[in-house]
């Protein structure tokens, strides 16, 4: 169910240990209850995602362990990913969704600069990569990569409305997918960035009903760019320094796509 443009957002908000009650007015009226399994729980309407940061900043300046975060109630939007049947496997890798338990482990591959050098976010610290991690939205379009019991990579999987018209825009709910993809560079040249994200495209397809998947990266990125192309993906554009690397250049961009009907031809 989607909510009212603007309208708050009920969260719940779960800390390890317990907090005195004396924080509460630190977050924004928030309930504060201490539960008998010895952690925290704040719940309470947030106005936006600015309102939101800037609780979990306040967290992490307590020093409070956060162990989740969820949208609660009719502002909560349902998570299509919740519809799969979950962990996937493939031939050597099994696909699982993210948790906020997973921060230390992601932290340690997103941090390389061969890594972070084209992400859209390079956090400098672990607490500052855990605030952005945990945020509900992130986690609920966040799916790892695991080989054996490690986690490799992790997979971005977020369904969208596609643009429509106006008289027809309720036919445009949820009928496309935007992907994207990080593995840790240990693993590279061995096939598992491809197995994953051929995986994704057919969940996309086959388990969620999309019409057409969407990926994009910097020109330069090369690799991420000949993946796309080897899963048959059609190159639908090419932008001339159209985004801003944090390097200070102006880079060329590549968008990507297939649709359902594309899908495993050949």
């Amino acid at each position: 169910m989607s909510h009212r443009p603007g309208a708050p957002v009920v969260y719940e908000l779960r800390l390890a240990g317990h907090l005195d009650d004396r924080w509460t007015a630190w977050f924004d009226g928030m309930t504060l209850a201490r539960l008998p399994d010895g952690s925290t729980l704040l719940r309470g309407p947030v106005a936006d995602q600015a309102v939101l940061h800037g609780i979990l900043a306040r967290v992490r300046d307590l020093g409070a362990s956060l162990t989740s975060v969820t949208a609660d109630g009719a502002g909560r939007r349902d998570n299509p990913l919740d519809r799969i049947a979950w962990p996937v496997r493939t031939e050597r890798l099994l696909l699982r969704p993210a948790t906020p338990d997973d921060v230390g482990t992601t932290w340690r591959y997103r941090r390389l600069d061969a890594v972070s050098e084209w992400l859209p976010r390079a956090p400098a610290t672990i607490e500052d990569y855990r605030a952005q991690s945990v945020e509900p939205h992130r986690l609920a379009t966040t799916v790892l990569v695991c080989l054996d019991d490690e986690v490799i990579g992790d997979l971005m999987i977020k369904v969208e409305d596609a643009w429509a018209q106006t008289e027809v825009v309720e036919q445009a709910r949820g009928v496309q997918a935007e992907l994207g993809w990080v593995l840790h560079p240990y693993h590279h040249g061995r096939g598992y960035a491809t197995e994953a994200v051929c995986e994704a495209v057919r969940l996309c397809f086959e388990e969620l009903g999309v019409r057409r998947i969407t990926a994009h990266c910097f020109a330069a990125n090369t690799a991420s760019w000949r993946l796309m192309e080897r899963l048959g993906m059609r190159r639908e554009a090419y932008t001339v320094q159209e985004g801003l690397h944090r390097s200070g250049e102006w880079m060329d961009g590549m968008a990507y796509a297939l649709l359902a009907e594309e899908w495993g031809r050949g």
